[in-house]
Formats: structure tokens, C-alpha cells, sequence
């Protein structure tokens, strides 16, 4: 049986055109008209997205510079001058000066104790193993799935009877128990990606756990904790229930509390211009926040990916 050998193939002479192999062009050119049309698609979600969040903001800022009558007469309309009196009016005689130094010292004191305390009990629950450690952990979590309505009763005896109700510091108390699930859980996982070389390295050094953990693990998770603290702020600065029940005291109550007694008794005098002031003296300081720290947010949330 003869086999056909397949003739070699002669090299192209210097000079001489080589014939090129056309391959086939359709897969491609589909493949990228599908991504440019999936482009086209998230990119029109995210500008209608950004439209319904940016519109309302701007429309707050720019009544809380109208007057009563051009707030009704033509809403969507620029104000025909920057009424600042709006602004002064709402700071002295809606009490909101009052309002923002209360929330001022409850967040800011809520804030470090919770970063505080939930960054030692995440570190601890990351790095060390002994027995219950998974128990605790699970019942942080289970502190994440727990509704603050339940709590909202036993809650008011529990301050009550430790002579906590109607006070800056018991309202702080309670905010840090709120948020310690949410903080523990975040930084556990990011301690988690942290590496162990440079802890051990301290440890041989002679570093005690209480100055590696303050001096060197601390410092190495500003990330996380920037995020989680941002995400605590949001929360903690826009926490309406709690102060509610737990903080009846008019001298003592906190912005969220200062915006609907300013709509409740303002709405009944007309005074919509105040009240928009007010909303917007409220909102400023979460958007600042947020503004300023999102480039260490993002990256405390992508931390653990990268890793």
C-alpha cells in the first residue's frame, strides 16, 4: 500500500509575496459587539441610577435657599436670591446648634469605642484559636439578624434600670452595642488577610499582644478600619429609633429627633424654607465624610479580593 507523502512546503523566494491565511472574523466581531453592548447598557443603568440619587440631593440644596412662596409658587426653579436667613433661622430658633452638638458627642463617642472594642474582639477572634472561638464569632453574627425592634422594650428597662435614659452616655452605650456585630464581623475577615510575618516578628522582638496589636496590627488595618467606621458613621449619624425611645429629654435630643419636631411644629407655621435648611445642615456631614474617605473605603472593601 502506497502512502502520498504531503509535499513540504517551498519557502517564498526573498521578495516575493506570501499569501496570508484569512481566519475567520465572525466570532470576534460578535464577541465584541455584545461587550459594547452590555457597555452601553450598564453605563445608561448607572446614569439613570446616579440621577435619581443626585437629583433629590440638589433639589433639597437649592430650597433651603427659597423662600416660603417661591418653594410652592415654582419648585424646580433657581431661587431668585441665596436666602442664607433660611440657614440662621433653622441653627438658632429650631435648636438645631443643639441638636448637632448632641449628635456631634453621641456618634464621635459611639464611633472610637466601637472601632475600639469590635478591632480587639475581631483581632483576637482572627489570629488565636481556643475553645468557644467559633461560638463567639457565630454570635456576633446572629447579633447582625437580630431586629432592634425586639430589643426596643427590654432595651428601655435594661437603661432605665442602670440609670442610663436620657442620658449622652448611655445613648452611647447603647449605639456601640448596636454596632458591634457589623464591626466584628467586617475586621475579622480583613485581619484575616493581614500577614502573620510581621506580628511574629514583634513577638520575638519582645513586643507584648497589647503593644503588637495598638502599635503594629492596628496601623496595618486602616483600611478596614476606615471603612467599617464610614459605614458605623452612616448608620450611627442617621439612627432615629433608638434615640427615640431611649432619649426623651428635649435638651438632649439628636438630629434625627431635632428634623421631625422642626417639621412637626414648622409645617403647621409654613416655615418650609427652615426645615429645608435644617435637612440639609444634617445631610452635609455624612456627604463630606463620604466624600472624603471613599478612596480608603473602596479599598478596605476590596482588601480581602486582592489578598
Amino acid at each position: 500500500m502506497k502512502t502520498t507523502d504531503t509535499p513540504a512546503p517551498v519557502p517564498a523566494e526573498s521578495g516575493a509575496p506570501v499569501a496570508k491565511i484569512d481566519r475567520p472574523a465572525g466570532p470576534r466581531r460578535e464577541e465584541k459587539k455584545e461587550g459594547v453592548t452590555l457597555n452601553v447598557f450598564s453605563h445608561a443603568i448607572l446614569i439613570i441610577w446616579a440621577i435619581m440619587v443626585v437629583m433629590p440631593l440638589l433639589w433639597a440644596v437649592m430650597t433651603s435657599f427659597k423662600d416660603d412662596r417661591s418653594i410652592f409658587a415654582s419648585p424646580w426653579a433657581l431661587p431668585d436670591r441665596l436666602h442664607f436667613d433660611n440657614w440662621s433661622r433653622a441653627w438658632t430658633e429650631a435648636n438645631m446648634s443643639d441638636y448637632f452638638l448632641n449628635t456631634v458627642l453621641v456618634v464621635g463617642g459611639s464611633l472610637i469605642g466601637t472601632l475600639v472594642l469590635g478591632s480587639m474582639a475581631a483581632y483576637v477572634l482572627a489570629r488565636f484559636e481556643f475553645p468557644g472561638n467559633r461560638f463567639i464569632y457565630f454570635l456576633f453574627i446572629g447579633g447582625m439578624s437580630f431586629p432592634i425592634m425586639l430589643a426596643l422594650v427590654p432595651l428601655f428597662y435594661v437603661v432605665n434600670n442602670m440609670g442610663l435614659l436620657n442620658t449622652i452616655h448611655g445613648l452611647i452605650l447603647v449605639y456601640i452595642a448596636y454596632s458591634l456585630p457589623f464591626t466584628v464581623f467586617f475586621l475579622t475577615a480583613f485581619f484575616r488577610t493581614l500577614p502573620t510575618s510581621v506580628a511574629e516578628a514583634a513577638f520575638v522582638d519582645g513586643a507584648s499582644h497589647t503593644r503588637t496589636f495598638f502599635q503594629i496590627m492596628m496601623p496595618m488595618a486602616k483600611p478596614g478600619l476606615i471603612s467599617v467606621g464610614i459605614f458605623n458613621f452612616l448608620g450611627q449619624w442617621n439612627q432615629y429609633m433608638l434615640p427615640t425611645v431611649l432619649n426623651t429629654d428635649p435638651d438632649k435630643r439628636v438630629l434625627t429627633q431635632g428634623l421631625v419636631q422642626l417639621a412637626v411644629s414648622q409645617g403647621y407655621k409654613g416655615d418650609w424654607s427652615g426645615l429645608f435648611a435644617g435637612l440639609v445642615m444634617a445631610m452635609l456631614p455624612v456627604l463630606a465624610a463620604y466624600i472624603v474617605f471613599q478612596r480608603q473605603v473602596v479599598q478596605g472593601l476590596t482588601a480581602g479580593a486582592l489578598k
